[in-house]
């Protein structure tokens, strides 16, 4: 029935290549970033969103989504706890928080790269307090 809507649907919202965004992003299913976002990324709680950042896509802050796929530009710290893909083009500039991290050969992290348990509350924000009161030295990782 047209007009209509269910509780179920779902759908992409698309940043496009010609488009910036200057503030936080909240979203909870598919966001893909062809533009540029200056601003946090955060997906709903309890959700299974993903967040998709093409070749030309750029964030510049944080990220926290349970399922990342990266193959452009991102200037802050990444947090998944489920799945990260960083492609061929990927340049992070911040520190990765993953659960499950997939790495292409090309893709490069100036960060560095802390495993979070799954299945754990807080575990995230755990992780990230570890990193703060450790003394990690900044790790430049490249897959060439």
């Amino acid at each position: 029935m047209l007009g209509k809507k269910t509780g179920g649907e779902s759908g992409t919202t698309l940043i496009a290549t010609n488009c910036e965004i200057s503030g936080d992003v909240h979203f909870s299913d598919h966001l893909l970033v062809n533009g540029t976002i200056k601003g946090d990324i955060h997906a709903q709680d309890g959700s299974k969103a993903v967040v998709t950042i093409s070749e030309k896509g750029r964030v510049k802050g944080d990220i926290r989504v349970p399922n990342v796929i990266v193959n452009g530009k991102v200037f802050g710290d990444i947090h998944s706890d489920k799945h990260i893909e960083l492609a061929a083009k990927a340049e992070i500039k911040g520190n990765v928080y993953y659960n499950l991290i997939e790495m292409v050969m090309g893709s490069r992290v100036d960060g560095s790269l802390v495993h979070v348990k799954t299945g754990k509350a807080g575990s995230v924000k755990e992780a990230v307090q570890a990193n703060r009161t450790a003394a990690v030295t900044p790790v430049k990782t490249s897959i060439a």
